[in-house]
């Protein structure tokens, strides 16, 4: 009887060595003085005092994942862009509590381990955490076989970050009067692919290569990789003035249900011609014939970030996110209420 191996069942050890040795020196440059030790060590060490943190300061923590947007990536044979993605989507997700991301950890899950593909997700965690300040301190890649099919893999990220207590944002800052400016968005970010697929190559019968007019000259993979957007660098200059008292990062569940995760005893009051919803989200709309308040609920419709700030701080708020690259825009305000995001037209 033939003796059985670790890689006769499925699992390649050394394909999962392979992919962490291209992925080290990606890994190498992300780190921040922070980081205690090197690639390789069963945990990953932090010393939070050395990025400036001391006895004040909350450490704050989130993990998210991609959803299926891989699988666009995946028809596209792209696999760098979701790692920058997840990286980018769990910054914002800990920014919105004011804090400052320290380091990332990452999990790929996968039936049939390909060097190249896990090193390409890992290389795009890498160089966003690199460009956003942060550390990529440790992670894991699975091989299981039965549990993923060939090709089929899964991404997962773990961040965390910190805040020093007189600037956290826990809604405590939040009340009527105060003004709301969204940022764009670039694309559909990391959430409603499931909805958006469903649209363009079942219903529509697109492919990836596919430049409709919408789209305005772009090619609908490329709408549908378009990054998850960092909001880190632009917005840290109002949190070093203390001119937020919330932010909203427009993940699942759209407008209407991540502006109210910041709301008390307010409600948000949000004018929906405020801005231009891009091409893409139109084509998903009328191509999916997506009635409109389901489409404020499934997609960002090209707001990533909303934020709250004094009425009397507005312009300068304005000011610094320009400053910084940004094109905000005022899309409504706060009033006294229960929680809810009411929509004008």
């Amino acid at each position: 009887m033939k003796s059985l191996s670790y890689k006769d069942a499925g699992v390649n050890i050394a394909a999962q060595d392979e992919a962490l040795e291209r992925s080290k020196s990606a890994i190498r440059a992300s780190f921040t003085p922070g980081v205690l030790g090197d690639v390789g060590a069963f945990g990953g060490l932090f010393d939070v005092a050395k990025m400036g943190f001391g006895e004040g300061s909350i450490l704050v923590s989130s993990a998210d994942g991609v959803g299926t947007k891989l699988e666009v990536a995946k028809r596209a044979g792209i696999h760098d862009t979701v790692g920058r993605d997840l990286v980018q989507h769990c910054i914002n997700d800990i920014l919105v509590q004011g804090a400052r991301p320290l380091f990332f950890m990452d999990y790929v899950g996968t039936g049939k381990l390909d060097p190249t593909v896990v090193s390409d997700v890992i290389r795009g965690c890498a160089e966003a955490c690199r460009d956003n300040g942060l550390a990529l301190l440790g992670g894991e890649t699975a091989e299981m076989p039965g549990l993923y099919g060939d090709g089929d893999f899964d991404l997962v990220g773990f961040i965390v970050g910190a805040v020093e207590r007189p600037r956290l944002l826990d809604g405590s800052k939040i009340k009527a009067g105060q003004a709301l400016i969204g940022l764009p968005s670039l694309g559909l970010h990391t959430n409603g692919y499931s909805l958006a697929r469903a649209v363009v190559f079942d219903r529509l019968n697109l492919d990836l290569d596919d430049k409709p007019e919408l789209l305005g000259g772009a090619t609908l993979g490329e709408a549908l990789l378009a990054p998850h957007k960092s909001y880190l660098e632009c917005t840290m200059p109002l949190l070093e003035e203390g001119l937020v008292a919330g932010m909203a990062h427009i993940t699942g569940g759209g407008l209407p249900g991540n502006v109210n995760r910041m709301l008390t005893d307010t409600n948000a009051v949000i004018d929906r011609t405020s801005w231009k919803t891009p091409g893409l989200f139109q084509l998903l709309v009328e191509g999916g014939n997506i009635e409109r308040e389901e489409s404020y609920e499934a997609f960002n419709m090209g707001v990533g970030l909303v934020l709250a700030v004094d009425a009397n701080q507005e312009a300068r708020a304005m000011e610094l996110l320009r400053k910084a690259g940004e094109e905000p825009w005022h899309i409504g305000h706060l009033i006294a209420g229960d929680g809810k995001v009411l929509f004008q037209d």
